[in-house]
């Protein structure tokens, strides 16, 4: 099935580019690789950022469903909780965002700045949930409150990442795909940070050969990580009519996630501090932060080699949530 059989809101202009990493190559010394980035942070709206690819799709299955109302969940300072308010103004929709506190920081930047900031200058209801919270639950429940009050819901989980949201990932595999054939180039790798588990899902779903993907973990360990993104690989090319993956399809790296989500690493300080003054470039604390620090890693151990693709899925209100870690 093609993916123009599924309803589809635009909320950025694709593609998103491919560049070269020149400076860091060389502040490397690489030999034996090459390093590039897909700019997935480069989306106008509402900050920019790689869910706004999920969004696509689940946006545009609510409007086709006729709701009013999008409710979705995430942790304070969740990027797709700030996109997904974002999109719904973009789109004449209310948001409603369910937030649990899952890191556990309660200095001012992280609980009022970043994108806690924009969730309230989007418009949208925020509901801050106690830590070890269903918020699915919650937003179901909430849901029924809305129908009640004869409103439209449409509920989200975190991250979008269901199997329609992972499918603006698929779209982006199709990207690629095009990209490298216009440039004359295959990435041996295709590296992504690994949260909710749609970003390396949909691409896995999507791309020639599965394998070429490798995502860092920065939420779920290692075992989790693997069973969620391939059970939600598999439902999603279900969806568009592929065969499913096995275990061996799905490459996920658990080095780079440190003591928990949202937790800052060395690695990951590095890594922003690099990407900053080398290329000018900023990445997020939370996901690309650490998924780049394993990019680095690898390209000095020699296990990546080739040209190399790190997809950069932005964040970069988050930023400014962890300034006391790069204070």
């Amino acid at each position: 099935m093609t993916l123009d059989a599924f309803p589809r809101t635009p909320l950025f202009d694709a593609p998103t580019p491919i560049q070269r990493l020149e400076r860091i190559e060389a502040a490397l010394k690489l030999s034996g690789a090459r390093l590039f980035v897909k700019r997935d942070d480069l989306m106008g709206l509402g900050g920019g950022g790689n869910k706004l690819r999920k969004l696509e799709f689940l946006l545009g299955a609510a409007i086709e469903q006729g709701c009013d109302t999008f409710v979705t969940t995430g942790a304070r300072q969740s990027n797709h909780a700030r996109l997904s308010a974002a999109a719904a103004a973009r789109m004449g929709l209310k948001a409603e965002l369910m937030l649990t506190d899952t890191v556990q920081r309660e200095d001012p930047s992280y609980l009022h700045n970043g994108n806690q900031l924009l969730d309230g200058l989007f418009g949208a209801k925020v509901h801050h949930l106690p830590r070890g919270t269903d918020s699915l639950a919650a937003a179901h429940a909430r849901a029924e409150e809305l129908k009640a009050e004869g409103r439209r819901p449409y509920v989200v989980g975190s991250g979008g990442s269901s199997p329609v949201g992972a499918l603006g990932y698929v779209s982006c595999a199709r990207e690629i795909q095009a990209q490298e054939a216009a440039l004359g180039l295959r990435f041996g790798t295709v590296i992504v940070a690994n949260g909710s588990h749609g970003t390396h899902a949909g691409l896995a779903a999507g791309i020639d050969d599965p394998r070429r993907v490798l995502s860092f973990t920065v939420l779920a360990e290692l075992a989790e990580a693997e069973r969620g993104t391939l059970a939600l690989a598999n439902a999603t090319r279900a969806l568009i009519g592929g065969a499913p993956l096995g275990a061996e399809d799905i490459r996920i790296d658990g080095s780079q996630r440190g003591e928990a989500y949202g937790i800052p690493t060395e690695a990951m300080l590095a890594a922003v501090r690099l990407m900053a003054r080398a290329e000018g470039l900023l990445i997020d604390p939370v996901y690309s932060g650490k998924a780049f620090a394993g990019v680095l890693a690898g390209l000095r151990e020699g296990s990546l080699r080739g040209d190399v693709l790190f997809v950069m899925t932005g964040g970069t209100p988050g930023l400014y949530a962890y300034q006391p870690a790069f204070a």
